[in-house]
């Protein structure tokens, strides 16, 4: 099936909940829980490798704390100890995102997207050498972006949390 990124609201008890959480099944099981309540979602499917790579230079595994747009698509603060990857970011940090990703121009930044790159920097999902469906994936990086910045500016105005599982 493939690494698929959500990312959701979460509320001020969701956020003390889940810091407060012990083991990996709790957390995963409230997780799936609060997404089934949360009306504020954002899907980004298996792009999220590259969609960091787009915005930062790098792929994921070269996560940037001190850069908004790495923190976009990864979160802040990672949960340790789970078998998939769950990271949350508090309201405080939501407004320097969201003007990183209002400053940042995707339309320039794919006009030199290079499918040879991603296949280089071995960006998730492998689909690098079907040079035919560049466009198409240009196409998806810029719808994903786009939600992204309303996914954002929506959580920042709804005073939450935003929480990224990658899973």
């Amino acid at each position: 099936m493939g690494l698929i990124a959500n990312y959701s609201c979460l509320s001020d008890a969701n956020l003390k909940e889940l810091k407060a959480m012990g083991s990996e099944e709790e957390i995963l099981e409230s997780v799936e829980e609060w997404n089934d309540e949360d009306e504020l979602l954002l899907d980004i499917d298996k792009m999220w490798d590259v969609l960091h790579f787009v915005l930062t230079g790098v792929g994921t595994d070269h996560k940037d704390d001190n850069n908004p747009l790495s923190q976009a698509v990864l979160g802040i603060t990672a949960v340790e100890e789970l078998s998939d990857y769950l990271a949350y970011t508090e309201h405080d940090k939501l407004a320097d995102i969201v003007a990183a990703l209002e400053q940042f121009d995707m339309e320039e930044a794919l006009e030199s997207f290079d499918m040879a790159a991603c296949k280089e920097a071995e960006l998730y999902p492998n689909i690098w050498d079907y040079d035919e469906e560049e466009e198409e994936i240009k196409d998806e990086l810029l719808h994903d972006f786009e939600q992204m910045k309303v996914f954002y500016k929506k959580v920042l105005e709804a005073k939450g949390h935003v929480l990224v599982s990658i899973c």
